[in-house]
């Protein structure tokens, strides 16, 4: 009688688990169209990017976070200052599916850059996957943050994260209002050590389509994915030169900008002639997180001036 009592026991208490897990269970369906089921709101996530963890920082507390990318944890290049004190483990920029696993993430969110099999590695290990789109417009960054929120169960966060990147980008909207025409509509190009990138469809389009500007390698036609080579350069005669900065001055991209600059058969270009040469730092340049509002004001600071200035440590978050 009494083992009959036990087992009665447990399978009602398990069925009352089965229950609250499927109480708390919810779905969302990925970039890919793949519908995810996550058994709980996420305490241990991790996501393969500095900009995508940027985006979580923003929508959770930093101790629901497993691990960081060792680039946003890197001090001389992040615009998150206290992130390592909050946040001890740091993962490499591409990190193995073993590194993940390591870590015991409820939740991993991933690009769509990465490869399939190692995706479906991951679901192998029974732990959720969201994959988010590489972003090329201020609206896909939007469609991301709202994929994530809904993914770590925080969708009212996801909404005001992106009010107030839209409030950030009104306030600059409105000073840019207040510049003379004839300082705008400038052809800029973005000279970056991915020499594919910085062409139509890139997020550089965004900056320079929120500060009235021209993205110049777009209005020669070229497009993200194509190099620009230096005699396609000299004929788009773009008025700005755009070289991504980092703090550490020895590094490749700092170095790779100095060809392009002692280069005597573009010594002629106007915006070497007129030495308009702009170094907006990477981490804004390049972002493709609620931050890139902050590129877009960094954009602003070098056309037009110190009523755009900015510090390296701006970062928009919903979390209080």
């Amino acid at each position: 009688m009494l083992p009959c009592i036990f087992m009665l026991l447990f399978s009602l208490t398990g069925c009352g688990i089965s229950d609250r897990q499927a109480q708390n269970t919810y779905n969302v369906t990925d970039a890919d169209g793949t519908v995810v089921s996550i058994l709980h709101k996420p305490q241990r996530i991790l996501t393969i990017g500095a900009s995508s963890d940027e985006m979580m920082l923003g929508l959770v507390e930093p101790k629901r976070m497993a691990a960081i990318n060792e680039t946003l944890a890197n001090t001389e290049d992040t615009n998150i200052p206290w992130v390592r004190e909050k946040i001890s483990n740091v993962i490499s920029r591409n990190p193995s599916v073993e590194e993940i696993a390591a870590l015991r993430p409820d939740l991993v969110a991933v690009p769509e850059w990465l490869p399939k099999e190692n995706v479906d590695a991951i679901r192998d290990l029974n732990i959720p996957v969201v994959v988010f789109k590489s972003a090329a417009t201020i609206d896909d960054i939007h469609e991301n943050i709202r994929l994530l929120a809904a993914a770590v169960g925080e969708s009212e966060r996801g909404e005001k994260l992106i009010k107030k990147m839209e409030d950030k980008l009104t306030e600059l909207q409105e000073k840019i209002a207040l510049v003379p025409e004839e300082k705008k509509h400038k052809r800029i190009a973005l000279i970056s050590i991915m020499p594919n990138y910085g062409g139509a469809g890139s997020t550089f389009d965004e900056l320079c389509r929120y500060t009235e500007s021209i993205n110049a390698k777009a209005a020669a036609g070229n497009h993200m994915g194509q190099e620009m080579t230096k005699e396609q350069l000299i004929a788009a005669n773009p008025d700005y030169l755009f070289f991504p900065s980092h703090e550490n001055a020895g590094s490749r991209e700092e170095g790779f900008g100095k060809q392009y600059l002692e280069d005597p058969s573009l010594a002629q270009m106007t915006a070497i002639r007129e030495k308009h040469i702009g170094h907006p730092w990477a981490r804004y340049a390049y972002n493709v997180s609620q931050d890139i509002v902050f590129g877009i004001q960094e954009t602003a600071w070098i056309l037009y001036g110190d009523e755009f200035r900015l510090s390296r440590q701006e970062f928009l978050t919903a979390v209080e």
